[in-house]
């Protein structure tokens, strides 16, 4: 079938620009989490530096905030202490 399918005239071509269209967009959908992820850990960041200000460094901030998201999304491979402290550090850092 695909033999056949091949033998039409333009189909290699409209077969690579599809591809081509596909793989693009994979690209930009990844590009577009990647951005949302970094926005989201500033945010998370600049919240935890606020409240660790606030309420002092004895208030565990990132221990009790790690505990409590593990536990809403116990299917997150990653550490929430270290990413938390990732992304205090980077605002930190700025």
């Amino acid at each position: 079938m695909a033999n056949k399918l091949s033998q039409i005239d333009g189909y290699d071509d409209f077969l690579r620009e599809i591809k081509e269209r596909v793989r693009g967009a994979q690209i930009r959908a990844s590009l577009s989490v990647n951005r949302e992820l970094v926005l989201l850990y500033w945010q998370i960041g600049r919240e935890i530096l606020t409240r660790q200000q606030q309420q002092g460094w004895g208030a565990k901030v990132i221990e009790h905030l790690a505990r409590d998201l593990k536990e809403a999304f116990p299917e997150m491979k990653v550490s929430q202490h270290v990413t938390l402290n990732i992304c205090a550090r980077l605002l930190k850092s700025t």
